[in-house]
């Protein structure tokens, strides 16, 4: 499919790019996570360049080669795209959205594999008094962020 769009619409056609991601996703979901983050990582690229890094596509990239190294063990790589991708999602959507909210509990996971203890608790306070405050209190979201924030306290 990847091949097809890019002969018919050209390797910098949204479609052919939206394949690409594709293709990673299925490289990540088989456990073959070095070709899943070369895909995502030029997925990336080509997202900051046609479509601009403010675009929702392109944090969508960012959040998923983030997600797909930290599978990978590559600890620091995730948390320097989650913090990027935080930082974007909070200037274009603001602390409420679910984008953020979710990009923060990914980061505050990542730290957590890293051992970073220090910096989980404050992201993790943080989500749980925003989504509580945009989502309600019985949102799920906002559940499982009291849940990882209680047990985050207990380590």
């Amino acid at each position: 499919m990847l091949a097809d769009r890019e002969r018919t619409s050209g390797a910098d056609h949204p479609d052919a790019i939206a394949a690409r991601a594709n293709l990673a996703f299925a490289y990540r979901s088989a456990g073959q996570l070095r070709e899943a983050i070369g895909a995502y990582e030029r997925t990336l690229a080509d997202r900051e360049r046609v479509q601009g890094p403010d675009h929702t596509d392109t944090r969508a990239a960012r959040a998923s080669l983030a997600a797909a190294y930290q599978q990978a063990g590559r600890l620091g790589d995730a948390i320097h795209h989650y913090e990027q991708a935080l930082a974007d999602s909070e200037r274009m959507l603001g602390p409420g959205d679910l984008e953020t909210l979710t990009t923060r509990s990914s980061l505050a996971a990542a730290h957590f594999a890293d051992g970073r203890l220090a910096e989980v608790i404050p992201l993790l306070q943080r989500t749980l008094a925003d989504s509580e405050r945009y989502l309600g209190p019985d949102h799920p979201l906002t559940a499982a962020a009291r849940d990882n924030l209680e047990a985050a306290s207990r380590r």
